[in-house]
C-alpha cells in the first residue's frame, strides 16, 4: 500500500519533535533561550519543507532520487569531514607548500615559524620589506641584517643615495657598507619595525638575514635540519 508525501511529512516531522526532546533532555536548558528556540523552529520549517520536495521528487522518481540521494550524502560525508579534519587539512596543506617553496616556511599552532634547510644545506627565508619580497639566506656569522644593492634597489633604496661608510672583513675582502633602518620586515607572524640593516657596497648573489634578526626573537633552533623561529 502506497502512503502519501503528507504522511511521510508527518512521519518526518513527528520524529525531528522527538529527536529535539531527546537533545533537550540530553542537554538541559539549551532551549530556555527564545532566540535558540525560534532558530530551531526556523530550521525545522526549512526541513519539512525540502523533505517534502525531496519525498515528492521520489515518489515521481524513484530511481533518479536514489541516484541524487547517494551523490548528496557522498557531498555531506566529505563536507563534514573537512570540517572535523580542517585543521590537519591545513597543516597538511602547509607542510605541502613548505616542501615545494622552502622560503615561505610552515606556521604552527604555537606561533613558531619553521624552515627547512636547502639542498646546500643553508636555510632561506622570504620575507616582506618595506612592503616588497626579499629572500634572505640565514647567516649566524653576519651581526646584521645585509641587503644586496638589488634587492635595496627592489624596496625602494637607491643605494647612489647612501653612504657607504662602514668596512667589514670577509672571506672576499674587505667590503664597505650603508647603514639604514628598514621600516618594517615581516617573515610571518613576525614583523620588526625600524630595523637596523646595512646596504652592501658590491653585489651580492643574495641578502643575509644575520644576528640584528635573530636575536630580536624570544628563541631561534636548528634541529634535523630545520629552523625554527620563536616570535
Amino acid at each position: 500500500m502506497k502512503r502519501s508525501v503528507a504522511f511521510w511529512l508527518l512521519v518526518f516531522l513527528g520524529a525531528t519533535v522527538a529527536l529535539v526532546f531527546v537533545l533537550d533532555r540530553m542537554f538541559p536548558g539549551t532551549l530556555d533561550d527564545p532566540d535558540a528556540r525560534m532558530r530551531l523552529i526556523y530550521r525545522i520549517g526549512w526541513l519539512a519543507l525540502v523533505g517534502s520536495s525531496v519525498l515528492a521528487f521520489a515518489r515521481a522518481n524513484p530511481r533518479s532520487a536514489l541516484r541524487y540521494g547517494a551523490i548528496w550524502a557522498v557531498i555531506f560525508l566529505v563536507l563534514t569531514g573537512a570540517f572535523a579534519f580542517k585543521n590537519d587539512a591545513a597543516y597538511i596543506g602547509q607542510r605541502f607548500m613548505g616542501a615545494l617553496s622552502p622560503t615561505q616556511g610552515v606556521a604552527h599552532d604555537d606561533g613558531t615559524l619553521s624552515f627547512d634547510a636547502g639542498p646546500d644545506g643553508h636555510f632561506r627565508i622570504q620575507a616582506e620589506v618595506n612592503g616588497g619580497r626579499v629572500t634572505f639566506m640565514v647567516d649566524t656569522g653576519a651581526s646584521d641584517v645585509v641587503l644586496a644593492p638589488n634587492d635595496a634597489r627592489r624596496i625602494g633604496i637607491d643605494p647612489a643615495t647612501l653612504v657607504f661608510d662602514q668596512f667589514a672583513e670577509t672571506a672576499n675582502g674587505t667590503v664597505s657598507g650603508a647603514a639604514i633602518r628598514l621600516d618594517s620586515l615581516v617573515v610571518g607572524s613576525i614583523e620588526m619595525n625600524q630595523l637596523p640593516a646595512t646596504v652592501n657596497g658590491a653585489d651580492m648573489s643574495e641578502s643575509l638575514l644575520g644576528m640584528e634578526f635573530l636575536n630580536r626573537l624570544h628563541g631561534w633552533r636548528v634541529e634535523n635540519g630545520v629552523l625554527t623561529l620563536v616570535p
